[in-house]
């Protein structure tokens, strides 16, 4: 292996070193609260892209701070008398929603899809909150030295929270039958939203980013995921005066957290060369989380495609169709390395 930051038998029992601050859990019943205080301005409207079996919809609502959210929706044209399973779809660090034809596959096996463009990021949902203190370098610290309530990870969370709420709530879903997907910083939206909103049953969560953070700084990334954490220390805190603070200030974003509220069946995959978010990090995600869980290993791969994991994703997820979906539903395919 061409690196791994741990050996397995200490990764399996890694509880993380970031802090967790006191009011953690009071923090996020005031974030809660604040959705129902939110005003019900959403707009669908017909995207320009077709397809013969999905009707495809841009979806806009107005998330904490007013800032405007965009999802793609796409639903089965020919609904079955029962309501339908869906599936939230959350993107990496700094992309898109993606291709509407991406989500296919998932619409054509009976799902209502739902994918989320992050605040200020790739896609078209805006990033309307102003803090005060430096944001160069990403989103991890902005907010950081304002309020905590002014966090952007907060409003983020927040988003998938509100996508959740919003695609149960259609007459076509069955609320019981929703799952959440993504990869790195989707990987942590799906640990995150399924932690605030407790109905999701099923989480895939790949190589999940904002997680652990004083050990991923421990680390000394040199790639663009953790580096805002280093450039942030070495031009507005170059001697670590506020060192403590600004970790245990981030905790209140950090998905390690949040992971023990998860009440639904979580997949994760890590690959154990990863150096853009450590293995580490992940486990101290995965061995918070008190559910029903799997992990599938990949040694020799790093933050990239992992092969197979689709497949076993899709699996794993098919249950929401039918638990006697073929080839086994449920993940409970063998063909890798599990813990």
């Amino acid at each position: 292996m061409a690196f791994i930051d741990m050996p397995m038998e200490e990764l399996q029992v890694y509880l993380g070193s970031s802090p967790r601050p006191n009011d953690f859990e009071e923090y996020w019943d005031r974030a809660l609260a604040e959705l129902e205080e939110l005003p019900d301005r959403v707009e669908l409207s017909p995207a320009p892209f077709k397809a013969s079996f999905a009707r495809c919809d841009d979806l806009f609502f107005t998330g904490v701070g007013g800032a405007r959210v965009h999802a793609k929706l796409l639903r089965p044209i020919d609904t079955p008398p029962a309501r339908s399973p869906a599936l939230l779809q959350f993107h990496g660090y700094s992309m898109s929603s993606g291709d509407w034809s991406e989500k296919l596959g998932y619409v054509a096996a009976g799902f209502v899809v739902a994918a989320l463009d992050c605040r200020g990021q790739g896609g078209l949902s805006e990033d309307a909150g102003s803090v005060r203190g430096n944001t160069l370098h990403g989103h991890i610290i902005r907010g950081a030295e304002d309020d905590p309530e002014k966090l952007l990870y907060r409003q983020i969370f927040l988003d998938t929270v509100q996508l959740a709420r919003f695609v149960m709530n259609l007459e076509e879903v069955d609320a019981a039958r929703v799952g959440v997907k993504g990869a790195s910083q989707g990987g942590a939206l799906s640990l995150a939203c399924a932690a605030l909103e407790p109905r999701i049953r099923k989480v895939v969560s790949i190589y999940p980013f904002l997680s652990d953070y004083r050990r991923a700084w421990e680390l000394d990334p040199d790639h663009t995921a953790y580096l805002e954490l280093k450039e942030y220390f070495r031009r507005f805190d170059p001697t670590h005066a506020r060192e403590a603070d600004l970790f245990m200030r981030l905790g209140y974003v950090d998905v390690q957290n949040l992971a023990h509220k998860i009440e639904g069946e979580v997949l994760m995959a890590t690959g154990l060369s990863d150096d853009v978010c450590p293995p580490s990090t992940q486990f101290a995600a995965y061995n918070r989380i008190t559910a029903a869980k799997q992990m599938e290993i990949y040694p020799d791969f790093g933050h990239e495609d992992l092969p197979g994991i689709e497949d076993t994703a899709f699996r794993f997820l098919a249950d929401l169709i039918d638990p006697e979906w073929p080839d086994g539903a449920g993940g409970r395919c063998t063909d890798r390395r599990r813990v």
